[in-house]
């Protein structure tokens, strides 16, 4: 299926590791030039690993919590390539912020997970006016199910599924379309270093999958991205305000079934 993405610019936000990585890649394959946004330099090769497939995808390194910062990076995207056609807000970090951090660090936490968000699709506006593109929000199974010790980041991905719904209703006369893909058990490095603060990560982790109800395995990211570029593309052009949850089934279905 040709998803009519070719020379479509999508800016991703921490789109150069894990999640964000797949989708920047899956982008760079179906012919779109993925920007990546992010505060720390790509891992080695990454880059030139998107290059290869895309030569004009870049990276542009963004403190996304400096509104400013990002009102910059998004105008440079806008002079080099003459049009931003997406917009993936996909950074953020479950970092563990629950009611006994204190306010200062609850603030703080929805500013890292969630207000760079409306930032960066603030400024991204004008450019998706012009071109009719889209925004996906990249959210959580724990803005639906909790998690326990982390209310700063299940507050800022349940935000973000508020706001999924009320952009695509305040952007329906510009033909923008919003959705949300909501990742659950995926092995990203921050799930990987989540999984080691555990005495047995084995074990823990086999616990987890054996409770996944289609295949008993983890998500991958590439199955993450997948679902995000489809939405992105003018293949879903009439699927928006959604929440999609690729996840085998994990939040929706009985765990009797496993």
């Amino acid at each position: 299926m040709d998803l009519g993405l070719r020379d479509h610019v999508v800016i991703v936000t921490g789109g150069a590791s894990g999640i964000g990585a797949a989708i920047s890649t899956t982008l760079a394959e179906e012919g779109a030039i993925p920007v990546v946004f992010g505060r720390t330099a790509p891992p080695a090769g990454f880059i030139e690993t998107l290059q290869a497939l895309r030569p004009e995808a870049c990276f542009l390194s963004v403190e996304l919590t400096d509104e400013a910062a990002c009102a910059a990076a998004i105008a440079e995207t806008a002079e080099r390539f003459g049009r931003i056609d997406g917009l993936v807000n996909n950074a953020g970090v479950n970092d563990g912020i629950g009611l006994e951090a204190g306010v200062a660090a609850f603030e703080q936490s929805v500013r890292r997970n969630l207000t760079h968000c409306y930032t960066m699709a603030h400024y991204c506006l004008p450019h998706l006016r012009r071109s009719r593109g889209s925004i996906v929000n990249i959210s959580s199974k724990t803005a639906l199910t909790g998690q326990g010790d982390t209310s700063g980041y299940a507050a800022s991905k349940a935000g973000q599924l508020g706001l999924t719904r009320e952009w695509a209703a305040s952007l329906l006369a510009d033909g923008i379309r919003v959705n949300a893909v909501l990742p659950a058990e995926v092995m990203t490095p921050l799930y990987d270093r989540w999984l080691k603060t555990f005495p047995e990560p084995e074990a823990k982790l086999e616990r987890i999958t054996a409770k996944i109800p289609l295949g008993a395995r983890m998500t991958t990211g590439e199955e993450i991205a997948a679902t995000t570029v489809f939405l992105l593309s003018d293949r879903a052009s009439h699927t928006t305000g959604q929440w999609l949850i690729p996840d085998g089934g994990y939040v929706h279905l009985d765990r009797a079934l496993t």
